[in-house]
């Protein structure tokens, strides 16, 4: 039955999420469950084709991603898919009339960097943020607006700035690994080699600036997604607390990171925020 290969499908997406980011299936863990199928379905996807450009060394990874991307638009046109993470992101983007723009946005980041290794200007960093992380953001507001069409304008700019937000606390946290493992840098007017605190402090500021446009559109989320998306900004922003008070040459050298239990003490200070209204 068909039933049956959708529900292994959404499995796979959930595997996919609770597999790859512990913190972030922990906060989809806090949606409802209405809603929350449909994220995992949208993170399974755009961790494939992550995957596809930043882990797999050893294969082709320009002939595996254009077959990933043409059987991404099979699916999207045909409604169906043998990749089960396909078929089930095929039926989110489906559901909720997701923008073909924003995929084909993320698509267009994703092969960047296939052979893109610097951003030396602020619209090519501005461009690549756009595709690789604003866009995750607003096909996630398209399933906790559930297609109410002025909900979403009203909140598509901070959506976007939330995504900006968690994906350059990344490029901070992941410096060492994408500088030499990957040979990229993504900050532009940043040398790497000397990155001192003047450098990471201006980078700091740049993504606070973002967390406070995006925390003012958390406050006006539908009850379904809001605390689950609150407890993402909170996990984040400590990430991003943790690497201002760390040396730059620790950031260089090791990767950051939030133990457990200090993301369950944030799960369970969001909880009170939440209930009390605080959000």
């Amino acid at each position: 039955m068909k039933s049956i290969f959708d529900n292994v499908s959404y499995s796979c997406s959930k595997i996919v999420t609770e597999s790859y980011s512990t913190s972030f299936a922990l906060a989809t863990k806090m949606l409802a469950t209405s809603i929350r199928g449909d994220i995992y379905n949208i993170y399974g996807f755009v961790r494939f084709a992550d995957e596809i450009v930043d882990t797999f060394h050893d294969y082709d990874k320009t002939s595996l991603f254009e077959n990933f991307e043409q059987e991404l638009e099979q699916a999207l046109e045909q409604k169906i898919s043998l990749n089960p993470i396909l078929n089930s992101f095929q039926h989110t983007y489906h559901k909720y009339s997701i923008p073909k723009h924003l995929v084909d946005s993320f698509m267009k980041s994703m092969r960047m960097d296939l052979s893109k290794k610097k951003y030396s200007t602020i619209s090519e960093y501005k461009e690549y943020i756009y595709g690789s992380a604003d866009v995750v953001g607003l096909m996630c507001l398209c399933v906790f607006v559930n297609g109410d069409a002025e909900k979403y304008e009203s909140l598509k700019d901070s959506a976007m700035a939330l995504g900006s937000a968690f994906q350059k606390v990344n490029f901070l946290r992941d410096l060492k690994a994408d500088f030499e493992e990957l040979e990229r840098t993504y900050f532009p007017d940043t040398n790497l080699l000397e990155l001192d605190e003047a450098s990471k402090k201006r980078i700091v500021d740049e993504i606070k600036a973002d967390f406070a446009k995006g925390m003012e559109g958390i406050s006006r989320l539908p009850q379904e997604a809001k605390f689950g998306v609150y407890t993402a900004y909170k996990y984040y922003r400590k990430l991003l607390q943790k690497l201002q008070s760390t040396p730059p040459l620790e950031i260089k050298n090791t990767r950051i990171r939030v133990p457990n239990y200090q993301k369950f003490g944030l799960l369970a200070q969001s909880y009170v925020n939440y209930k009390l209204q605080l959000v």
